[in-house]
């Protein structure tokens, strides 16, 4: 019984660590989550009113799509540096510059 005990106790203990412990090493991105999606709505925004050519719109997919890979390497060892996070604003910074340029250059979709 005095085993059984344990072990149901060595299991509880190992529960909450995975539960609880295991989540805050592989830390969240918020804002790099909330600046992706806000530029893919500008993205699918400008394909939807014409500001987008669909050339303009596969150019710009694909810098988002960089930038994905970029925030998942920056996940991949558990823990996000500021220096990490400083260029992934830089990217996010440049990719929004893009599709501002992009949706006002007087290329429309016809």
């Amino acid at each position: 019984m005095n085993s059984t005990f344990r072990l149901l106790v060595a299991a509880f203990v190992l529960t909450l660590v995975t539960t609880f412990a295991l989540p805050a090493l592989a830390q969240n991105t918020p804002k790099v989550d909330k600046r992706q999606k806000n530029q893919q709505q500008r993205i699918n925004q400008g394909v939807q009113n014409g500001e987008l050519t669909k050339r303009e719109a596969r150019h710009l997919e694909k810098h988002e799509a960089k930038l994905q890979a970029k925030e998942t390497k920056a996940k991949s060892d558990g823990v996000v540096t500021p220096e990490e996070r400083a260029r992934l604003q830089k990217a996010e910074n440049r990719n929004s510059r893009k599709i501002y340029r992009r949706k006002h250059n007087n290329n429309v979709r016809g």
